[in-house]
């Protein structure tokens, strides 16, 4: 059983018109045809669902406040490097949870180093002042 062409309406047919007509909205703003708009892929930098890359920020913090507290260069100097590559993998992806933390361990690494030149400043002064003294 054949259909009739003739017997299908218009708006039925997968036939559409070859330039549809344009509607202006707004004067001055693009036209907008009856054609159904194209898709826009834009690679975004993840969502609610991304697993994110872990860290070692963590652990540098740890090593940098126990630099300041205790063992003073032995663990600030391991915290600045920890926290240095923790820094770099999260400023690859935007929004990373552990981006403040490996920033805060960086600034106590830093704090920790600067706090022990201070020390050996502190104590070659000292020494001086002990060696000029006594002579």
């Amino acid at each position: 059983m054949e259909k009739d062409a003739e017997s299908v309406p218009d708006w039925v047919s997968n036939e559409g018109p070859d330039n549809p007509p344009e509607t202006v909205i707004l004067e001055g703003s693009p036209n907008v045809t009856a054609q159904a708009p194209q898709q826009i892929f834009v690679q975004g930098h993840g969502g609610p669902g991304m697993i994110m890359p872990t860290t070692n920020a963590v652990l540098a913090l740890v090593l940098g406040i126990l630099g300041i507290v205790a063992c003073s260069i032995c663990t600030a100097l391991p915290a600045l490097i920890l926290a240095n590559g923790a820094l770099a993998t999260t400023s690859q992806y935007p929004g990373h949870p552990d981006q403040g933390l490996a920033k805060a361990a960086q600034i106590v690494a830093w704090i920790g180093i600067g706090l022990f030149i201070l020390l050996i400043l502190f104590y070659g002064g000292l020494f001086a002042a002990v060696a000029l003294s006594g002579a």
